[in-house]
């Protein structure tokens, strides 16, 4: 009996540790959407307390991350933005996702010598986007810079990359792997006879 009770015990924390995080996560998302919804209508936090009934202070505060509002605090916000319950609660997504290769879509550069292939796109949740990326032989691709502090991750699969970027260049085979700051404009070329094939993440800290 000892045996089950300590079980029972163990998996009550572990559902109790896994509701909090999810909890804690959703309101990451509400925050990031109540934000990005004000901000399109042109709503200062004053006014969006006025039409929503909730005081300015709690507004700020669900909008920072800081807290998690109740269902009808919730409701009184998507009725001051006229908006479906559900819309603050966007992107949310399964615990698991899977992936499988013809899903993404091909992507391409300035020609079709460079694809890229968009496994995971960034969310409220996620600021970071996955992609798997192939370059021809003997071609290049010029990628201007990303949004200001981003990084880009890059692991190589197959082929050997040359990096251009206005920092410096860098040069990888199979299996390397590179950070960089991606904020500033790059350049990525295969002088090789093969197929060049990587991975790269871009990251965006908050």
């Amino acid at each position: 009996d000892l045996h089950l009770c300590d079980r029972r015990q163990r998996q009550m924390c572990i559902r109790d540790r896994v509701e909090k995080r999810r909890f804690m996560e959703l309101g990451k998302v509400i925050a990031i959407n109540l934000k990005q919804l004000r901000t399109e209508r042109n709503l200062t936090l004053g006014q969006l307390s006025k039409i929503s009934g909730i005081s300015k202070a709690m507004l700020s505060d669900i909008e920072k991350g800081n807290s998690n509002p109740t269902i009808n605090t919730i409701w009184k916000i998507a009725n001051g933005l006229n908006v479906p319950y559900t819309r603050l609660m966007d992107e949310i997504e399964k615990e698991a996702t899977v992936i499988r290769r013809s899903e993404p879509v091909m992507q391409t550069g300035e020609t079709e010598h460079y694809r890229v292939y968009c496994y995971f796109r960034s969310t409220p949740l996620r600021n970071f986007e996955l992609f798997y990326v192939e370059l021809d032989p003997h071609s290049a691709n010029v990628t201007i810079g990303h949004c200001e502090k981003s990084q880009e991750y890059i692991y190589i699969i197959q082929g050997q990359l040359l990096l251009q970027t206005e920092a410096g260049d860098y040069e990888l085979g199979e299996g390397d792997s590179l950070m960089f700051d991606s904020s500033i404009k790059h350049t990525y070329i295969n002088e090789r006879d093969n197929l060049l094939t990587f991975i790269v993440v871009n990251y965006y800290p908050n």
